[in-house]
């Protein structure tokens, strides 16, 4: 018989109508996959088995498994759903009920859907989430943030809880591996070879999300709350695609091709599937290509290649949620890296995101542009990377260009900064969807990668008609960078980062931008709130025009009892819109 190898994870559902969703499983063999709703409404004390609002259980979907690598899997479209309902589910394979399991310590899973006109919506959303390890073990970076708001939601199903949770980068660490994990790979080849004791092919990836997502807490979480995702550098290695000769060194070595094509399979399967709805599924080619092969990995591997005229699927999506718009961007695979046309995203996502952002003037309250890495930094970081590039560039002569290249990669150079055409070119719009009648309240950059907390706002945009918050009507523009769910930071970079806001950090860096020759960047910004430290998610709470920031840390009693989430910081970020509001 068919069983659950992982999952399920309810991925999308529809933020507009509230009818549909997609659930995400790895089954051990192939079947047909089915995802049928009913049940009491947990938020009811009825017992009824309707929805919340009368209307009968008849939501349901179903799908037969792909195989990829040896490894089946299902994205099953389920449909019929009621807005604005709590609905149970379960899952069947070849009609045998095998997700909850019997006697499970968890609430029931359940798919929260919008009701028509709904005003209010929470996003959780953080990073860099290193496996935990088992729980025999101690855990050398502290209390995982995810496992610990599993535990909370579990224990109080009427908890407030997240409608999405926004996971920007790091699900996996390929080249950081757990004790376990690297036990496993010694069993499988000889670690003295390359890539050593990371992961080198698709069944290694496997592992890796077998580990992280078959955390019974974190399982159970990610099949009850929606969830989007996009990669960073360590779901393939760490600097990927720091810079083109980076790049040139990576290609030299016998192991990278195998390793950047299964890191962006796994991705496809794994994570990228489930962020897209239904209709853009059935008018995706690569979908289609792999469904209708008996064994879609080559067609997979195929679809997945970058080439030198293409950078492979757009990983960049869009999701609308009400009057809430959310743009996530790929800022690692779409790079251009030549020293002399150096861009963060290439000319067809760049168009992507300005045409998504600029789509609909007045359609949207928020606009959340997601990525991975953060657009403002600590002045004096976005200061040395942009040095750091143009040296690179060759402003100082070969030698320095040689020293900066050094850096850029010892010190992870490599955010927007250090794309600076790049980085104006998202200032330009966003001073462009922030200003005038027609602006929403909010643009806010999401991001993670620094394994630190912070909140910054920009204070004008120099040489643009109207910047950022220059009259009543713009909007307020924010970057908000939550970083890490689980991992850590080491003292000497905590300190660094605190020094990068200080005053003599930032006449530091203004030295290293004379020098650099690369002038002031288009838009200035301040620090509003942190930085914070430790494992930690950020719940964005956008009702109406008005949006509310809370940050909650991950934390164990003196006597080591277990974590709790402690909040360290809950402010509106739009007094004005709130007071609106109310």
């Amino acid at each position: 018989m068919a069983g659950l190898r992982l999952g399920p994870l309810l991925r999308y559902v529809d933020g507009e109508s509230g009818t549909s969703a997609t659930v995400w499983v790895e089954t051990d063999r192939p079947s047909t996959v089915r995802v049928r709703c009913g049940g009491a409404d947990p938020d009811t004390a009825s017992g009824s088995s309707r929805h919340g609002d009368g209307a009968p259980d008849t939501a349901s979907g179903s799908a037969r498994t792909f195989q990829i690598a040896g490894h089946h899997y299902a994205l099953v479209p389920v449909t019929g759903l009621a807005p604005g309902a709590a609905t149970p589910y379960e899952v069947l394979l070849d009609g045998r009920r095998v997700w909850p399991p019997e006697h499970s310590p968890f609430p029931p899973p359940v798919i929260r859907t919008p009701a028509p006109g709904a005003r209010e919506l929470r996003v959780a959303f953080g990073s860099c989430r290193w496996a935990a390890p088992p729980e025999r073990e101690r855990d050398p970076v502290g209390p995982d943030a995810l496992d610990t708001l599993a535990v909370r939601l579990a224990a109080d199903p009427g908890a407030e809880r997240p409608d999405v949770l926004l996971l920007l980068g790091d699900q996996v660490y390929a080249d950081a591996v757990s004790r376990a994990t690297r036990r496993w790979l010694a069993a499988r080849r000889d670690l003295r070879d390359p890539p050593g004791a990371q992961v080198g092919e698709y069944e290694e990836y496997t592992r890796l999300y077998d580990e992280s997502w078959g955390d019974p807490e974190v399982r159970w979480l990610l099949s009850t709350v929606p969830s989007c995702m996009i990669f960073d550098d360590h779901d393939v290695v760490d600097g990927w695609n720091t810079s083109a000769a980076w790049l040139a060194g990576m290609r030299g070595t016998a192991w990278w091709p195998e390793r950047l094509a299964s890191g962006l399979m796994s991705y496809w399967v794994y994570q990228h599937l489930g962020n897209l709805s239904p209709a853009q599924l059935a008018a995706d080619p690569l979908y289609a290509a792999v469904l209708a092969s008996p064994d879609g990995t080559e067609a997979l591997r195929r679809g997945c290649a970058p080439t030198a005229s293409s950078a492979g699927p757009r990983w960049s999506y869009r999701r609308d949620f009400g009057r809430v718009r959310l743009l996530m961007v790929d800022t690692r695979a779409a790079r251009v890296l030549d020293e002399d046309e150096r861009a963060m995203l290439d000319e067809p996502t760049a168009d992507w995101l300005r045409e998504q952002a600029l789509d609909g003037p007045g359609s949207y309250d928020h606009l959340l542009i997601g990525s991975s890495l953060p657009w403002l930094l600590p002045p004096l970081v976005h200061d040395t990377e942009t040095w750091s590039a143009a040296l690179c560039r060759g402003v100082r002569g070969a030698r320095w260009a040689r020293l900066a290249e050094k850096l850029r990669r010892r010190a992870d150079l490599e955010h927007w900064a250090a794309f600076p055409a790049s980085f104006a070119r998202l200032a330009e719009l966003i001073a462009r969807v922030a200003s005038g009648p027609a602006a929403p309240a909010t643009v806010c950059v999401l991001s993670g990668d620094v394994h630190h907390a912070y909140i910054a706002e920009p204070e004008r945009a120099d040489g643009l008609p109207d910047g950022p918050a220059n009259s009543r009507s713009d909007a307020r523009v924010f970057q908000l960078t939550c970083s890490p769910v689980h991992n850590a930071v080491h003292a000497v970079i905590r300190a660094g980062f605190r020094f990068g806001w200080s005053r003599a950090g930032r006449r530091l860096g203004r030295a290293l931008t004379r020098h650099g020759r690369t002038g002031r960047p288009p838009v200035r910004w301040h620090r509003t709130a942190g930085p914070w430290f430790g494992n930690q998610l950020m719940t964005l709470t956008l009702r109406g025009r008005s949006a509310r920031l809370r940050l909650d840390q991950a934390r164990t009693g003196r006597a080591r009892g277990p974590a709790r989430l402690v909040t360290v910081f809950d402010r509106n970020l739009t007094a004005e819109q709130a007071e609106q509001a109310e």
